[in-house]
């Protein structure tokens, strides 16, 4: 789920931006690694980046002939997130379909739940539309439930994932229900 990954990336930095004090540099180098995350969200192997750790090592810059930025080779740690086959993690449903429910895992947004994944549940429609088995279990809105991770798709375009996941297994389904 979560991964701790030392990369090797070349940053460039806006000559504006550089000052003779080491610590400014690396603010910038920092903040310019946090603004290339936002853009890059995610990557197939290592999954979705959440935050820098730590900036291990800065190579000595080059200077840009045409603009006069300055690349910097950097090495420096990340924690990302993936989901992996046969994983259990737990889910927040935000939407409820007659075929499933979708719901958000940390920053995948979809996960979807397919009604022949879930053993003796059945539809019941209304306003309020859930999933429901003869104990009274109830998977609705709001409601976290416990899933094992069937399969994942890396989707290129967007930079995301997409997961489809099941209750069959020990232990899974509905661990808690909204406050009403």
């Amino acid at each position: 789920m979560f991964l701790k990954v030392q990369l090797h990336w070349n940053v460039i930095i806006a000559a504006e931006n550089l000052q003779p004090e080491g610590l400014m540099l690396h603010r910038a180098i920092i903040v310019r690694l946090l603004s290339d995350f936002a853009v890059k969200k995610a990557t197939k192997d290592l999954g979705y980046f959440l935050a820098v750790t730590t900036l291990e090592k800065i190579g000595e810059g080059k200077v840009r002939q045409h603009t006069g930025d300055v690349l910097f080779p950097v090495v420096f740690n990340v924690i990302t997130f993936k989901f992996f086959k046969g994983e259990i993690l737990e889910d927040v449903v935000h939407n409820v379909l007659k075929h499933g429910v979708f719901m958000r895992c940390g920053p995948i947004e979809n996960v979807y739940l397919s009604n022949l994944k879930m053993p003796d549940y059945r539809y019941v429609p209304g306003e309020n539309a859930c999933f429901m088995n003869d104990k009274m279990s109830k998977i609705g809105k709001d409601v976290t439930v416990r899933f094992s991770v069937i399969g994942t798709k890396w989707m290129e375009a967007e930079r995301e994932f997409q997961a489809l996941v099941s209750l069959e297994g020990d232990y899974l389904g509905p661990i808690s229900t909204p406050d009403i």
